[in-house]
């Protein structure tokens, strides 16, 4: 017979007296997923807890009758009926099948509604539950490249940039257009919206508002790598004159994003600090999405253009107006 050393039961009760401190701060945590700051991250949550609820109709009843079917026919109760030839129940076959079928039926339409609601490259239909978007709102435009390992945001509008620090104001919709510069990463601010895939030559889209002024967790959320642990920023949410005043401080700053500056910021490099740049130059985001940022490098709508499968790009042109962008062949354009 083994018997436990004093010391050895000693030392078990220690590590678990320990860990319960662990465990209270772990209860004090905000899940963000589910109380998040963003109106269509809100919509997301609510399909989950729906989706979650017409689920347990049939979880929770087949769990319930599991143990009650297990109690009431087991071997010492003599009082159960004993119907060795029963095979079959109308009413029984009946309620079988009707309620996953009914609940299957639920869950296509509200994931049908859903999917084509929280269609990333739709814009959103409201700022809040209950406030539709201002008739005489324009959206926030956002470009956004992942690096190896850092995130850059470009302002086109405001003709500001910066690595790891996204700023957006409250009750405004903001339009991301996302590409990589190599490897694919997962852009991800869990209180504001779902997670959309950056690719390297490619662009992807993504509609999403913050409501509550704040300071949220930005991350990449697919590996890319050994710096990847460390790929985080931080999204601000400011009310307009707040941001309005942030977008001036950064105008003040010497920072420059041109072609030489963004081949530097390309290489890899890990926990880069917040930076900021006061000026950018025209047309590198664009740029980045055809892989033609380096000097000399054909730019791959060009070279599809030249074998003859897309028609000739509209880049080469200035945009129309303030706020515009030339459509890339090359890139996805799903929208609404």
């Amino acid at each position: 017979m083994h018997i436990m050393h004093p010391q050895t039961r000693n030392g078990k009760w220690r590590r678990a007296l320990a860990t319960l401190p662990l465990i209270a701060a772990l209860g004090g945590c905000d899940m963000v997923v589910m109380n998040p700051a963003g109106d269509v991250a809100r919509q997301q949550a609510d399909l989950i807890l729906w989706s979650t609820g017409l689920m347990l109709l049939i979880i929770i009843p087949v769990m319930a009758l599991t143990v009650i079917f297990a109690w009431r026919y087991r071997a010492s109760n003599k009082d159960s009926d004993y119907a060795p030839d029963w095979d079959h129940s109308t009413a029984l076959e009946l309620v079988i099948w009707s309620a996953p079928l009914l609940i299957i039926i639920a869950l296509g339409a509200l994931t049908w509604v859903a999917t084509h609601t929280l269609d990333p490259y739709r814009e959103v239909g409201r700022i809040a539950a209950g406030k539709p978007v201002p008739a005489d709102q324009k959206p926030l435009d956002v470009e956004v490249v992942s690096l190896d390992w850092k995130w850059l945001f470009i302002y086109p509008e405001q003709g500001v940039a910066t690595v790891n620090e996204l700023v957006v104001p409250v009750d405004r919709q903001v339009r991301f257009r996302l590409t990589s510069s190599d490897v694919m990463n997962t852009f991800y601010v869990p209180a504001m919206a779902g997670m959309i895939y950056t690719m390297a030559g490619m662009e992807t889209k993504l509609h999403a508002v913050l409501n509550k002024p704040g300071n949220y967790a930005g991350m990449s959320a697919n590996y890319s790598g050994a710096g990847f642990s460390g790929m985080h920023f931080r999204t601000h949410a400011l009310d307009e004159a707040g941001f309005a005043r942030w977008i001036a401080s950064t105008k003040a700053a010497a920072g420059k994003l041109d072609t030489a500056t963004y081949l530097k910021l390309e290489q890899p490099s890990e926990r880069v600090p917040v930076m900021h740049f006061g000026t950018v130059e025209r047309g590198l985001f664009d740029r980045a999405v055809n892989q033609c940022v380096r000097p000399g490098a054909p730019c791959m709508s060009e070279s599809m253009h030249r074998h003859g499968h897309i028609p000739a790009p509209a880049a080469t042109a200035a945009p129309a107006a303030a706020g515009q962008h030339p459509h890339h062949p090359s890139t996805s354009s799903t929208g609404a």
